[in-house]
């Protein structure tokens, strides 16, 4: 069998709307989770007479086979659908998925928000929306789930189609590219085959919707960009840095640059899973060897970039900022954190420039005094040390980031330019340069 394409999905939702049903119920249909163990927690739903339960303790058994340490795929949360193999980014609470949505593991391709049929979306629902479209998530598909519980009433379908239209129309997304599935994650209706539950529907099932995605294009013509999530020393080895290539292409035998480290090293060897490669291409999660570099030179944060095109070290840079939901107003002087690719760095609120309406893309108020929720706004910036962003433009991937503070996502935002600083190691360590 031919490999078939990858692609990053992100599952998120209300905690309450059934996600990790779903989650769960896509594993199961797409045949993720070993057949053995499901036909197992089937009969003992069965002999306990909760047989119309069992998806329930499939899901609890699962979870307790988890929690006693026996891996199952559920854990990697890998499946195939006729056409692609997904990964699924893993979003247990909200807190964890902006975090994982930002660091360079998880520049999700694609994204299905689940929105409960009972209550339409919720506050949270709208964070999620505009957080994925700000992290540059462009593909969508909505799950209006527990369609059982409303016992399939087409209205209460048509009523979340209106309530989510009217969040994706304000972040400025195309609402007609967005598939909205009725299905019920408990009893797996319109998962993997139609629904004779929902004969008013005529649209695709969950399946279809995600076969009907499209593989974002692996931009190899770039110049190389690798996020360094982790470093090791692997005896006989040497040192492996560890990250997902962005842009660009890593190969062996070649000299690469980290910055803000800024330290130089030759590539000797790349590999996957344990496995080598030949070269490395946006999207592969890599480990690589590299000589001349002692573990304790680089860090996570640090980003690998060729060195006649290095990765950009930012002196201030000038970003548009969407304010989430921020306890107090933003000013001038604010330093919260900037969560970028795989760097955490605190920036320094320099210049608020103005502020943009949503609707129209126009300037409102030049330097406002302050900034607040809701708020879409243009800035300045200056991180307080040494940190890798690129414009947004150029490198999508390293130049979104989350704003956090005090324990939550405060704002999102992308770069728009950088302005970069001149290493004073290279004019120390270099002086003929």
């Amino acid at each position: 069998m031919a490999e078939k394409e990858h692609m990053n999905l992100v599952i998120i939702g209300h905690v309450d709307h059934g996600k990790s049903t779903l989650t769960g119920r896509i594993l199961l249909e797409t045949g993720a989770i070993d057949p053995h163990l499901v036909e197992k927690y089937k009969k003992e739903a069965e002999e306990k007479g909760k047989g119309t339960f069992y998806f329930a303790w499939v899901m609890d058994g699962l979870k307790e086979e988890r929690e006693r340490g026996v891996t199952i795929d559920v854990a990697h949360k890998k499946f195939y659908t006729d056409k692609y193999y997904f990964t699924v980014i893993d979003a247990p609470g909200h807190r964890d998925f902006v975090k994982n949505m930002i660091t360079g593991t998880s520049q999700a391709d694609a994204a299905i928000i689940v929105c409960s049929a009972i209550e339409g979306p919720q506050a949270q629902t709208k964070e999620h929306v505009f957080l994925a479209t700000t992290l540059g998530v462009k593909q969508i598909i909505v799950a209006i789930n527990k369609m059982d519980a409303v016992k399939y009433d087409q209205q209460k379908y048509n009523d979340a189609v209106a309530a989510m239209s009217k969040l994706f129309k304000m972040v400025g997304m195309k609402v007609e590219n967005i598939p909205f599935v009725p299905v019920s994650a408990y009893f797996g209706d319109n998962i993997k085959v139609k629904s004779a539950n929902t004969p008013w529907y005529n649209g695709p099932t969950l399946l279809a919707a995600l076969d009907q995605l499209k593989v974002p294009e692996k931009h190899t013509e770039k110049p190389l960009r690798v996020p360094i999530q982790d470093v090791y020393t692997i005896t006989g080895v040497g040192t492996v840095p560890v990250g997902r290539v962005e842009t660009g292409i890593l190969k062996p035998n070649t000299t690469v640059i980290f910055e803000p480290a800024h330290v130089k090293g030759e590539v000797k060897s790349i590999e996957e899973h344990h496995e080598s490669l030949p070269q490395a291409v946006p999207g592969d999660n890599v480990g690589f060897n590299v000589r001349g570099v002692a573990k304790t030179d680089i860090k996570r944060g640090d980003v690998a970039g060729p060195l006649d095109n290095p990765p950009s070290v930012a002196k201030t840079f000038t970003a548009q900022i969407v304010v989430l939901n921020c306890p107090s107003v933003m000013t001038v002087g604010y330093t919260p954190v900037f969560h970028c690719h795989t760097a955490q760095v605190a920036c320094q609120f320099e210049e608020i420039m103005y502020t943009v309406d949503p609707k129209t893309g126009t300037h409102k108020a030049e330097h406002p005094d302050f900034i607040k929720n809701g708020d879409i706004a243009v800035i300045k910036v200056r991180p307080t040390k040494p940190f890798v962003i690129e414009t947004a433009k150029e490198f999508p991937p390293l130049g979104r980031f989350a704003i956090r503070d005090m324990g939550q996502t405060v704002a999102a935002g992308m770069c728009i330019s950088v302005e970069k600083a001149v290493s004073a190691k290279d004019a120390a360590s270099n002086p003929s340069a």
